[in-house]
């Protein structure tokens, strides 16, 4: 069975425990706990050098799948119903930029302003091995960009029921968790937003949300 290593209170990995809730793939869970440094420790090198969650181990003997691409693509793979990825050429290439979009216009401001301020983050400005400090500027530009992308993303949602193409789809998850940690900044994303708000309500519905 897949192992899964993860950190609940993390966004990255809440991803990934999405994607495979919604694809029914059951999987064994392993907590990293990276408010105590343990994703820089040898144990967790051995498995993701990088030193980032969340990390997948498919199976023994081959090496683990270390970011939320490479999860989604061996997840739509293995069990391509219900497709997350689009089905015709068209919502493959509309969910991709989306996703892709979201992830430039939103995680990253979200990481720039939280990973630059946070008295915890200091020195830890960027995930992984290696040490960088933190830039107290590029928090600024991250909130600015945050709010920029909100309200264009909140026009966008005015007439449609998902974020790309005719239903859910992967660009919903990383919109999603990328939104509600937002909260990490005191930005409440749905204020003031009223389709964002009415699309997050919809996604609330989904067991898969839970998590």
């Amino acid at each position: 069975m897949p192992i899964l290593f993860d950190y609940l209170r993390a966004p990255s990995p809440r991803r990934a425990r999405i994607v495979l809730a919604e694809k029914g793939i059951a999987h064994d869970t392993v907590i990293v706990d990276l408010a105590a440094g343990e994703q820089l420790g040898e144990g967790f090198r051995a498995i993701n050098p990088a030193c980032t969650v969340p990390a997948l181990v498919v199976e023994e003997g081959v090496p683990a799948l270390t970011d939320n691409a490479a999860i989604l693509a061996w997840a739509e793979a293995v069990k391509p119903q219900p497709p997350l990825l689009g089905t015709t050429p068209l919502d493959k290439a509309e969910i991709a930029s989306w996703n892709a979009r979201i992830e430039a216009e939103c995680f990253m401001a979200i990481a720039e302003a939280m990973r630059n301020t946070a008295p915890a983050m200091k020195d830890r400005a960027l995930p992984g091995p290696v040490n960088y400090a933190q830039i107290p500027e590029l928090a600024e530009r991250g909130r600015a960009r945050l709010l920029d992308f909100l309200d264009r993303f909140d026009a966008h949602l005015a007439s449609r029921d998902y974020v790309a193409a005719s239903g859910f789809s992967v660009a919903d998850i990383t919109a999603a968790v990328a939104i509600d940690f937002a909260r990490v900044l005191r930005i409440d994303p749905l204020e003031g937003r009223p389709h964002i708000a009415a699309w997050r309500a919809r996604l609330a519905q989904r067991p898969a949300f839970s998590l």
